[in-house]
């Protein structure tokens, strides 16, 4: 073989391959692993040390921050674009049963694939599950283009979401997520975005489902999950996996024990094996360290406990009373996960004021509940008067007075 012919057969090589190793999406060529050599004996008691870039784990009722790593730093997220992807198609179709005709854009994106060819007809349910458990690319494309029309307009609807979640750091360009500088979020952002996405009980069922068969032109397809923790690791129940070159590896986990329901993700793993160890040794760490606190019991009993000792120090300038009677407001959280170390360090911080000048109306603000894990505060609850009290008139102080010179006549007389 001359060498002409040997460099137009390495271009050729080149052309075929280039589509996979630089722009793959969720194609890992990094070495296979057992993944119960990964797994982690015992409690976690120190903070994890891994290889991740950037991580955080969050719970998922109240989105408090567990453990973070970078967790505000911008970066790429590869395929974990698809959680946005879902949630703008579930929240844009009414018929998930709907046909969907598959565009030839869609049908050659590269990447990881459902395997859609042009002209293919697919419904919308079958669409989400490729999308979501094999991380089909060319699935991201046809429902794009079946809701937005295109693939800009559907990331404008994506980036009109992360706005209206507040995520400021999150941007949008295409529904699939292979590399581009202006399409990223941060580990922080990406666990918001999910924590709401696990509020669809859709997204839930597909994200939670390890195999499945969908029918593409009528014809049956068994498609499997790419989250390798999902029927593994105890009370895994999703979400998605991600792989580019410029985002490495990434995992966004849920995982329910108890009480206890977090959000895992981490981003920017060197290799396949240290994104799943990392997850396994975030996700221990969070069960071994926390758990779920009855706060409103804490809060309740020492306002009860103020209430109490404090009812006699309010004082009403010139009104009819000087009874107050206080109540609290709505917390924010019920229950809050805290770190076992620091149970014994939560208390509570009440700030009032207690003269007022009459009239009082009834719902009036009079203080300001807080509860505090050492200096770190939870939450807080404003209190209030339950009644009103109004301003002596002018009328009283003459009753007042004519019952007071009564009283003096009596007794002189």
């Amino acid at each position: 073989m001359n060498f002409k012919k040997k460099i137009f057969l390495a271009y050729l090589l080149f052309l075929i391959l280039f589509p996979y190793y630089c722009y793959a999406d969720d194609i890992d060529y990094s070495e296979e692993f057992n993944i119960e050599d990964l797994a982690v004996s015992g409690e976690v008691s120190s903070s994890p040390d891994i290889n991740s870039r950037a991580a955080v784990i969050i719970e998922k009722s109240t989105g408090a921050i567990l453990f973070g790593k970078n967790e505000n730093v911008k970066r790429k997220m590869a395929s974990t674009t698809k959680i946005m992807t879902a949630i703008v198609v579930l929240e844009s179709v009414e018929n998930l049963s709907e046909i969907v005709t598959v565009s030839k854009k869609a049908a050659s994106i590269g990447g990881s694939r459902l395997g859609l060819s042009a002209n293919a007809k697919i419904t919308v349910n079958d669409l989400l599950y490729g999308l979501l458990l094999c991380s089909g690319n060319d699935a991201a494309i046809a429902l794009a283009e079946f809701i937005g029309g295109s693939v800009e307009d559907f990331a404008n609807l994506m980036n009109k979401k992360a706005s209206e979640l507040g995520l400021l750091n999150t941007h949008f360009v295409t529904p699939h997520g292979l590399d581009n500088d202006e399409h990223y979020t941060t580990a922080y952002e990406l666990a918001l975005l999910t924590k709401y996405a696990l509020e669809n009980e859709t997204f839930i069922k597909i994200v939670s489902t390890k195999r499945c068969s969908i029918s593409i032109n009528g014809i049956s397809k068994n498609i499997n999950n790419t989250n390798e923790l999902l029927g593994y690791l105890e009370g895994v129940y999703g979400v998605k996996t991600g792989f580019t070159n410029g985002a490495n590896r990434c995992l966004v986990t849920s995982c329910k024990r108890g009480e206890l329901d977090i959000i895992c993700v981490v981003l920017g793993a060197d290799t396949k094996k240290f994104r799943t160890q990392d997850s396994i040794k975030l996700i221990e760490y969070a069960f071994s360290n926390f758990e779920i606190v009855d706060i409103e019991t804490i809060v309740k009993e020492e306002f009860l406990k103020w209430v109490s000792e404090s009812s006699s120090r309010f004082l009403v300038n010139k009104g009819l009373s000087n009874f107050i009677e206080p109540y609290l407001g709505t917390l924010q959280y019920s229950k809050y996960p805290i770190n076992k170390s620091q149970i014994k360090d939560v208390g509570v911080e009440i700030n009032c004021t207690y003269y007022f000048d009459a009239p009082l109306l009834q719902d009036y603000k009079i203080g300001l509940l807080s509860l505090y894990v050492k200096d770190y505060k939870i939450c807080e609850a404003n209190i209030y008067s339950a009644n009103s009290i109004l301003k002596k008139s002018p009328f009283f102080y003459f009753d007042n007075f004519i019952s007071n010179y009564s009283k003096y006549l009596e007794k002189i007389f």
